[in-house]
């Protein structure tokens, strides 16, 4: 199909009247559907107390000696910066200081400010540059903001609305990438030209320090600050899996000397890198997903004698890592369940425990500063047990539990299990399963799977008070798949369904709907799909290739028209994943699978909700746009509803996320529900 025979193409203008006009009528519909249910008012209610609830974990980043916050509430819509110091934090209602109120400052500018995070000048954290979105974008303004007042500096560093990368040189010079004109980003949109600027100096008088090739993904700068270890590194990102790092020396750039498919760092005296494909260097091969590490000056002069921090096996994959002062904390995936390993480096080697910890669920691990202290936040969920913040010390098992979420919904009534499905060339897929117990156990019921696979990102144990009240308590029964593509056992279990193989995702997916339906968890008529971003083309594939198999879909945010997904916003980026459709061979596989080229008049499919929003400028609204409109041309009875604002998460405060959620679950409760009867 070439592009100027898609009928639907107006729909990529974002705001013009036309486009407006159909999303304001397919919104009016959906809502007038979804409100009217009696169970919409009271779920989007409870689900807005959920969010604005005092009670959750404020979560915090510690710089310069202060607990920073982003807090959203009943009356801080838009959200309110704040901070305390540890030993407030540790009470169980500790005393903020306001440090930004986004609410008053939207008002004053009369703009529709969202929260975007906060450049931090490292170490004594004094400067940050704070980063605001129109309507949850990922593009952003950037302000210079002075800790010690707090406030923002009058005629400091700022930089007008644009998807730049920016990071702090010195107090008086910055990393820059931007929106410099003509050429200057790259066919993703992302800067490709690295500049530096200085303090008191027009943005157009910025030095270049690197140019990327115009068919990379992006380029950027940064400076590692670390006490007596200061490093620039300028990093070349070719594509989303494979790019260079440079270590700025002066005016020159020395080459990190690393796989391309490899990930690296420095820590202090050490070069740290991590493995996406088996590595043989010096007659050594090192596995795939493994993590090494180096002496950085012995390596830069040739060496390649490393130590290796974590090899993987067939159930393991490295989850994460984290640096304290004096160790390496990793976060290890064993079946999809987390435990954490500690590394210290004493007389030269690198000494391994293994941390006591909870043994079940998701643990996540994160240094409170990690060039003064060896203390670390340890978070530790599961599907059942609301979230809990403990402080720990590198060196011991000690635990100080520093917050806990309440339980927003009864989990008593409910049991976790872990199953495996056979996927079509015969890989065991493993999923969860978070379902009534005792007397209730085996009848089938309204069931939702969720599924993401893909840029090896993991799906682990979550807990949620959101699913909790707005489906499990409804009487529904959630999955979670752990599919291809997706990260829970490395980087293989990702390039499985890479590019060619995509479909090996799909048929993981459909595998696990399978296994539900021949388990007796649920009837095919039951048994709904959702999936958001890459998940949106997962369910979309399902959709069209097993419609028998599912009562109902939800796609959100979704990438559905694979033939011109590269000529829309951050596209391009994603083709080191899919593969380049104006390439004949690319093209042939993507064709097979692609939403939008698929869906056909006459075929039966079960009712599907798209949701997305206006301001998503990562993935284009037109995907759900477009596929609707074919839909509802074809004859398909679907439902459209698109947020003006939330960027890519779809919702830009607790009201707009609580009303997107309630029909969704509207929506789910009615079609696997009552109607599945």
């Amino acid at each position: 199909m070439q592009h100027h025979d898609d009928p639907w193409l107006w729909l990529e203008q974002i705001d013009t009247d036309e486009a407006r006009a159909w999303v304001d009528a397919r919104n009016a519909a959906t809502e007038a559907e979804l409100q009217a249910d009696p169970r919409f008012a009271p779920l989007c209610q409870r689900l807005k107390g959920i969010l604005d609830s005092s009670d959750k974990i404020p979560y915090v980043g510690v710089h310069g000696g202060w607990c920073y916050n982003f807090w959203r509430d009943a009356d801080h819509v838009r959200g309110v910066w704040r901070r305390t110091t540890l030993d407030e934090y540790r009470k169980n209602a500790p005393d903020w200081e306001t440090v930004l109120d986004l609410d008053a400052l939207a008002l004053t500018e009369d703009e529709n400010w969202v929260w975007a995070g906060v450049s931090w000048l490292e170490p004594d954290a004094a400067r940050c540059l704070v980063l605001l979105s129109r309507g949850g974008g990922d593009a952003r303004v950037v302000r210079e903001f002075d800790l010690t007042l707090p406030g923002f500096v009058a005629d400091g560093f700022t930089l007008p609305e644009a998807k730049s990368d920016v990071s702090w040189i010195d107090r008086d010079t910055l990393f820059v990438g931007t929106d410099f004109g003509p050429g200057s980003l790259s066919e993703s949109g992302y800067p490709r030209i690295v500049k530096e600027w200085k303090r008191g100096t027009p943005l157009a008088a910025a030095t270049t320090v690197y140019e990327a090739a115009p068919g990379d993904m992006a380029a950027s700068g940064y400076q590692d600050n670390s006490p007596g270890w200061e490093r620039a590194f300028v990093l070349r990102q070719i594509d989303f899996y494979t790019s260079e790092l440079f270590w700025r020396r002066g005016d020159r750039l020395l080459r990190i000397d690393k796989p391309l498919d490899a990930s690296a760092f420095a820590l202090r005296d050490q070069l740290v890198i991590e493995l996406r494909s088996d590595w043989t260097i010096d007659g050594v091969t090192y596995p795939q997903g493994a993590l090494l590490a180096t002496g950085f000056d012995a390596f830069v002069a040739g060496s390649r004698a490393f130590e290796v921090l974590f090899t993987p096996t067939p159930m393991t994959s490295l989850d994460g890592v984290a640096a304290t002062r004096s160790s390496l904390l990793l976060t290890v995936l064993d079946n999809v369940k987390n435990r954490i390993v500690e590394l210290r480096r004493e007389d030269g080697r690198w000494i391994r425990r293994e941390v006591a910890v909870p043994g079940i669920g998701s643990l996540g691990v994160s240094a409170l500063d990690s060039d003064h202290s060896d203390d670390y936040f340890l978070t530790v969920t599961d599907f059942l047990h609301p979230t809990t913040l403990y402080l720990m010390r590198s060196g011991s098992d000690a635990r100080e539990p520093l917050k806990a979420m309440p339980a927003f919904f009864d989990a008593g009534p409910y049991e976790v299990s872990q199953h495996t499905a056979t996927s079509s060339d015969g890989t065991l897929v493993p999923y969860f399963v978070v379902a009534p117990s005792g007397s209730a156990a085996g009848a089938s019921g309204p069931t939702l799977l969720y599924g993401y696979g893909g840029f090896e990102v993991s799906l682990k144990p979550f807990y949620s008070g959101m699913t909790g009240a707005a489906w499990l308590e409804q009487g529904g029964t959630y999955v979670l798949a752990n599919i291809r593509g997706g990260g829970e056992f490395g980087p293989r279990w990702h390039q499985a369904a890479l590019r060619q193989h995509r479909q090996r995702a799909f048929d993981d997916f459909i595998a696990v709907g399978q296994d539900l339906v021949a388990r007796g968890v649920a009837t095919p008529r039951q048994l709904g799909i959702m999936g958001g971003s890459n998940g949106g083309l997962l369910v979309g594939a399902a959709l069209t290739q097993r419609p028998d198999l599912f009562g109902a879909v939800v796609c959100q945010v979704p990438l559905l028209d694979m033939r011109r997904y590269h000529l829309l916003l951050a596209g391009a980026s994603w083709m080191g994943e899919y593969g380049d459709p104006d390439d004949a061979e690319d093209w042939a596989y993507l064709a097979r699978y692609s939403p939008y080229h698929n869906v056909r008049p006459g075929q039966r499919y079960p009712r599907v909700l798209f949701t997305t929003s206006t301001r998503d400028d990562r993935v284009h609204p037109a995907h759900a746009r477009k596929i609707a409109a074919r839909m509802l041309d074809q004859g398909h009875d679907v439902l459209y509803w698109e947020n003006t604002e939330g960027g890519h998460a779809g919702a830009a405060d607790n009201a707009q996320t609580a009303r997107m959620v309630a029909l969704t679950y509207t929506f789910l409760l009615r079609q696997l529900g009552e109607h599945a009867a």
